[in-house]
């Protein structure tokens, strides 16, 4: 029986971002990993492990041009009742047209929003990703500031979350932290390589009544910062950190973006563990063989996986 004191608690969802990896773990993928075979619905697969998943494909203009209502209609179909999406913006939206309303910016997410539309009809949307470039400074403050202020999302019956990742350091400074509360956006808080100088995002900064952690992996090799699998102990130090964000939220949503070869299986099945929710059967088996695959591999990643 749940306790009253657990009705009150606000949910903690934790995922992936993406799913739909269909290669072997030596290309990446996540086929016999984490996926039976290469033939397996993914989707559905994995909505018996995770209540939620970060919906990353339609940044990329080459698979969201392809996308229609009917993709996001099939995605609610293929997941429980309770299963949310969480969706990233288009690349036109963010890199081309850099937010920049006088470039139509807000008609292009419009357009998105509309796409997506099956996803809230259902009560499956997550939150919105606002993914911003490396080159989009705090100087292109005021873009980002008239983009927010045209938001269609002033009528309280349709309100929807909306999460920004700044991903450049000079974002480093109060203003921005002020302009997300004005508008109750989430300002992404992230685990990346700290050679990224972004150790800042690690921080919790709370700007709206829901909130959004990625992990996107630490590693320095070239700029593949999720081929990356994290140890226990560097999850453990996140514990007190989601403990605080949960208390001033009413959801916190965490996605691993270390998808390369399953890694983000692993971690996020970890990470429900160790956040207190006792893993299923079902979640324990497919945790065991994850690690165990993935050991086969490589040593260092073996112990890693044991600690």
């Amino acid at each position: 029986m749940i306790s009253k004191a657990n009705q009150r608690r606000p949910p903690l969802l934790i995922g992936c971002s993406g799913w739909n990896y269909g290669d072997t773990s030596d290309k990446g993928g996540w086929a016999e990993v984490f996926y039976p075979d290469k033939e397996t619905k993914r989707v559905r697969h994995y909505s018996q492990f995770f209540e939620t998943a970060e919906m990353d494909s339609t940044f990329y203009n080459r698979f969201y041009s392809k996308m229609t209502k009917g993709t996001f209609i099939g995605m609610t179909k293929a997941t429980p009742e309770k299963f949310q999406f969480s969706v990233k913006v288009p690349e036109t939206i963010t890199h081309q047209k850099r937010l920049d309303i006088d470039k139509g910016a807000i008609t292009d997410l419009e357009e998105f929003i509309d796409k997506i539309s099956p996803l809230k009809s259902a009560n499956k949307l997550g939150a919105i990703l606002i993914q911003l470039p490396p080159s989009f400074t705090v100087n292109d403050f005021r873009n980002i500031e008239r983009f927010l202020d045209r938001l269609p999302n002033t009528d309280k019956n349709n309100k929807f979350d909306c999460a920004i990742e700044f991903r450049h350091p000079s974002w480093k400074t109060e203003g921005p932290w002020e302009m997300l509360k004005q508008y109750n956006i989430a300002a992404v808080i992230t685990d990346s390589p700290a050679k990224e100088n972004l150790q800042f995002l690690s921080d919790a900064v709370i700007t709206a009544d829901h909130s959004f952690i990625r992990f996107h992996g630490r590693s320095t090799k070239g700029h593949y910062w999720y081929n990356y699998l994290y140890s226990k102990q560097e999850l453990e130090t996140w514990i007190d950190k989601v403990n605080q964000i949960k208390n001033q939220t009413r959801v916190l949503r965490v996605y691993f973006n270390n998808h390369y070869g399953g890694k983000a299986v692993i971690n996020a099945l970890q990470f429900k563990e160790m956040t207190d929710a006792s893993l299923t059967a079902l979640e324990m088996r497919a945790l065991e063989h994850a690690e165990k695959y993935l050991s086969k591999g490589s040593n260092s990643i073996a112990k890693i996986a044991k600690l």
